[in-house]
């Protein structure tokens, strides 16, 4: 094995790792927020339910989250494996579980808005669901940037789980060249790897910061 040949090969997993993660957060960063209004709804049974299922995925493994959703198909409707893609069990159990993270720091930062701001919307004629999407919303983005951006940052090396159901991303192509070639190399070049995708998702969120902080 030639080091380009290895580099490609770990780069072909790092498409893969970032399939993972851009599509997690398509799924996750949306579907908080409706998580995070029901754990907040009046309705007992709404805020209940959400509340023990966001307790659920918050006290589990998310590796074992993943082999849930892989084998899940199979156990329940009889479906054959062959025809439920690795990749897409692996992008729901991450989306759902990072789901549950993000509602909750929606919910915060929902909860931080002063109470003022909803009489005066309403005072002003404006409808609830006006008020939350003009002025509840976008504060509440601003004010949650920092949680998030940890959130993503953590995404980036979870996403070496997928290896759980032999998802041929990044870490798991390494593991086997590090196998077959009896060396530490590829995982060293992957860790570099890593830590790049890493160090330009935080530089990102970062600039998000900044960009949309209260106080300059």
């Amino acid at each position: 094995m030639t080091f380009g040949s290895m580099v490609a090969d770990l780069l072909q997993g790092l498409v893969v790792s970032v399939e993972i993660f851009v599509f997690t957060l398509l799924i996750s960063l949306p579907l908080g927020i409706p998580l995070a209004l029901a754990r907040m709804s009046k309705n007992r049974v709404v805020s209940g339910t959400v509340a023990v299922w966001i307790s659920i995925v918050r006290g589990t493994p998310l590796m074992l989250q993943i082999i849930f959703v892989y084998f899940s198909p199979y156990i329940l409707f009889g479906m054959p494996l062959s025809r439920y893609p690795r990749l897409l069990a692996t992008v729901l159990a991450f989306g759902l579980n990072y789901a549950a993270y993000f509602a909750e720091i929606y919910r915060g930062g929902i909860q931080s808005i002063d109470r003022g701001q909803h009489e005066a919307a309403k005072a002003l004629g404006m409808s609830k669901g006006r008020t939350f999407f003009r002025i509840i919303l976008p504060q509440t983005l601003k004010r949650v940037i920092p949680a998030i951006g940890n959130e993503v940052i953590t995404l980036v090396k979870d996403t070496s789980l997928a290896f759980t159901i032999a998802v041929a991303e990044m870490f798991t192509i390494a593991k086997q060249l590090s196998s077959a070639n009896t060396t530490m190399t590829p995982l060293i070049v992957a860790a570099v790897f890593y830590y790049v995708f890493n160090a330009l998702v935080a530089w990102t969120m970062s600039r998000l910061e900044k960009r949309y902080a209260y106080y300059n």
